[in-house]
């Protein structure tokens, strides 16, 4: 019986993998193929960069992510009955089947090629078309909300300003992916609707559905809402101070 559950589980996880894999796989030939026909091969896509820049970048948008959900974790459990205990573990094979793949292909498919063509044409357009449909994509996720549909939404915002801080797809990449997986495999909640096979704590308790998110998890939340609202703040002001840097070096430069 051992032996069929462990290969139960080991196909089901195969399968999960190639699903994302074979996802990320076409978002990147469809984006290699437009690059080379529509630019001639000549497009600053922002994914191939130093290894020393990338990682440091994707070092910063993991601590940002992480920090974000950290905090929204904290706050529905001070404001709530739900409670954190020790669960079974990390799922390493669901890090590698499922949430390294999906923050790749999301990120290259919500913030590549196409999202940077908009972004020339019109900034805001780009930034808040493209979290629109990728809140319109979350349409169909478990358990669902208005509220959750909402803060995917501002997570949109916050994941396109993510990538004009740098003009690369390293920091929210890394911002994307650590968001993940502190909802889910850390702290125990469902990632927008989707249940991890195991984490390293687990939620006890119950809530008002706007404060705990209820089964669509911490995204869910009213507080999610409010720690988005401000770090879309904090990088507008970050990108502005650092715009305004870059112009004044430029002015000096030609003085």
């Amino acid at each position: 019986m051992s032996f069929y559950v462990a290969t139960y589980l080991a196909l089901t996880s195969l399968h999960i993998a190639l699903l994302h894999w074979i996802a990320l796989a076409s978002v990147s030939v469809a984006t290699t193929a437009a690059v080379v026909i529509c630019e001639h091969g000549r497009w600053p896509l922002g994914l191939f960069v130093p290894p020393r820049l990338a990682s440091r970048e994707f070092a910063l948008g993991a601590i940002a992510g992480a920090v974000i959900v950290g905090i929204a974790v904290v706050m529905v459990d001070v404001s709530s009955e739900l409670r954190h205990e020790v669960g079974r573990g990390f799922p390493w094979i669901e890090l590698i089947a499922v949430y390294v793949p999906a923050a790749l292909h999301e990120e290259l498919l919500f913030r590549g090629y196409a999202f940077q063509k908009f972004h020339r044409w019109n900034r805001w357009f780009a930034i808040l078309f493209v979290a629109l449909v990728f809140a319109a994509l979350h349409l169909r996720n478990a358990s669902v909300t208005f509220l959750g549909l909402a803060n995917i939404f501002l997570g949109g915002v916050l994941l396109g300003l993510a990538w004009e801080r740098y003009r690369r797809l390293w920091f929210p990449i890394g911002m994307h992916l650590a968001w993940n997986l502190t909802t889910g495999p850390i702290t125990g909640h469902e990632v927008s609707g989707y249940v991890p096979s195991h984490s390293l704590l687990v939620t006890r308790g119950e809530g008002p559905w706007w404060v705990t998110g209820a089964g669509f998890g911490v995204e869910g939340s009213v507080w999610m809402t409010g720690v988005v609202v401000v770090a879309i703040v904090v990088l507008l002001k970050v990108i502005r101070t650092s715009s305004e840097g870059r112009v004044q070096s430029a002015e000096s430069e030609k003085l």
